[in-house]
């Protein structure tokens, strides 16, 4: 089950990357391709996540639990594995709830754009950590030694993860209620931007 493990965890990286370029790039623009690329968003995250929960579930077959959890390593690919399917899942239901208001003023473009930059970020660590339990290391170990995290020995992600994703809920929280609260944009009012 191992190959069909790695396989599979290319579609949702696939998807998930493309929904954060798109995040970015709807943030820091209004124009006509950034308004198409935002058409296929919330797709592009429904596939994600729909593929994210197969890999996830193949990868439990490959490795159970109590076996991962035994070592630094395994247990931390386990956690930002599970960080990522349960992060962009939240980005699709907050994108899909409050649809495009979350476009709407500049607070809300800035929190979608570290939306979209966090969840590069947490993809890019899942990918690096089961990359290592395949034998295929990267250079961004070495990044996250430097930050402090040793990827073969730390238990655990460090404190300011888990700061980073404090914040993020709350802002993902803070954005939902300011969206549900603002009228809907009409086309009026996008074209006066």
């Amino acid at each position: 089950m191992g190959p069909y493990h790695a396989l599979m965890v290319h579609f949702p990286v696939a998807f998930w990357t493309a929904a954060a370029v798109i995040l970015v790039v709807r943030a820091l623009s209004n124009g006509p391709l950034a308004r198409a690329f935002d058409r296929v968003l919330v797709p592009f995250l429904v596939l994600g996540v729909v593929t994210g929960v197969i890999a996830y579930a193949i990868g439990l077959m490959v490795w159970p639990p109590d076996t991962l959890q035994t070592t630094p390593l395994g247990r931390n690919h386990m956690m930002a594995a599970t960080w990522s399917l349960f992060y962009w899942t939240a980005v699709l239901v907050l994108r899909w709830w409050a649809g495009e208001r979350v476009w709407d003023g500049l607070v809300n473009r800035l929190i979608m754009l570290g939306l979209g930059a966090l969840g590069a970020g947490l993809l890019t660590i899942t990918g690096t950590l089961g990359g290592h339990l395949h034998g295929a290391p990267t250079f961004l170990s070495d990044i996250l030694r430097e930050m402090g995290w040793e990827v073969y020995a730390t238990f655990y992600f460090p404190s300011w993860m888990f700061i980073i994703q404090a914040i993020v809920a709350v802002a993902m929280l803070a954005i939902a209620m300011l969206a549900r609260r603002a009228p809907a944009s009409t086309p009026s009012r996008e074209a006066e931007r």
